[in-house]
């Protein structure tokens, strides 16, 4: 096999490059995992609009890592601890009324902030955390060994989500209307920050702190251009980010480049076409 793998003219020959090694295999098995549960936490954070909200959990995961490695636990562990932790700091002010929404800005604003402080405090402090802040912000995909646990928590996940995805609905599309059918929507509102918390911290571990984002909203906001249709845009939010991962994947192994670059800039790409098919068709009308 070459050290220096390049496209060719025989599509067959370049799969088969691409499952060669396990590293590969590893990394569209995780990249896969992945892509499922951000795309389907995803559609809902873009249907709440809390995306600002998911970018705070994304940057706490950034602290978690480097505070789990200096005090010598496992990594993941903070992952899950840092972002789990930030959630419960955002329930109390999560999807409160207008006049609450000051104080729901600012907290989020807040915990960011002392996240993205205390992370680079304990990455001062320990240099050797993952090699530097640059795997921890922008990701590991090709680093990826192991995908059980992965697994795990993805299923677990969705399995939550799945229990809790009727109520979580009707309170996202209209919040006043479910309170009043007795829907206890300050509980879902938590359920559903702890779920988010939990798919951002398996998420980060392959794309970093950063560039979760690329994966956790704009595949689910390509769906929501398409279709507002729940389950016709769930499936398309996992279509559009399974393309995105594998592509990105099997472009970055041919190239110098970070996977993290092409993830992005498709991700971007596709956003941009259906918006602008979208304008245009509303224009034909």
């Amino acid at each position: 096999m070459s050290a220096n793998p390049s496209l060719s003219l025989n599509p067959i020959a370049d799969l088969r490059q691409l499952f060669a090694f396990p590293f590969m295999v590893n990394a569209l098995e995780a990249g896969t995992i992945v892509a499922v549960l951000a795309s389907v936490v995803g559609w809902y954070v873009v249907l709440r609009r809390q995306t600002f909200a998911s970018h705070t959990l994304s940057v706490m995961a950034f602290p978690g890592a480097t505070g789990a490695a200096l005090a010598g636990l496992p990594i993941s562990l903070g992952y899950y601890l840092a972002c789990t932790l930030a959630a419960l700091a955002l329930g109390p002010t999560s999807r409160g009324s207008r006049r609450r929404y000051g104080s729901e800005t600012a907290t989020i604003g807040t915990v960011q902030t002392v996240g993205l402080a205390a992370g680079f405090l304990f990455l001062s402090l320990n240099q050797a955390v993952l090699g530097g802040p640059d795997s921890l912000l922008f990701g590991t995909f090709l680093g990826i060994t192991r995908s059980q646990v992965l697994l795990a928590v993805a299923v677990a996940s969705l399995g939550a989500l799945t229990a809790l995805a009727r109520p979580l609905l009707f309170a996202s599309v209209d919040r006043e209307v479910a309170r009043a059918s007795g829907v206890p929507v300050a509980l879902v509102d938590a359920g559903f920050l702890l779920i988010l918390a939990l798919a951002i911290a398996a998420t980060s571990q392959l794309t970093g702190a950063l560039l979760v984002f690329a994966l956790l909203v704009t595949p689910p906001a390509c769906a929501q251009l398409v279709t507002m249709r729940p389950l016709a845009g769930l499936a398309l939010s996992v279509g559009f980010a399974l393309a995105i991962v594998w592509l990105g994947l099997g472009i970055a192994y041919f190239t110098i480049y970070p996977i993290g670059f092409y993830i992005t800039t498709l991700a971007f790409g596709l956003y941009l076409l259906l918006r602008v098919s979208r304008a245009v068709r509303e224009r034909r009308r």
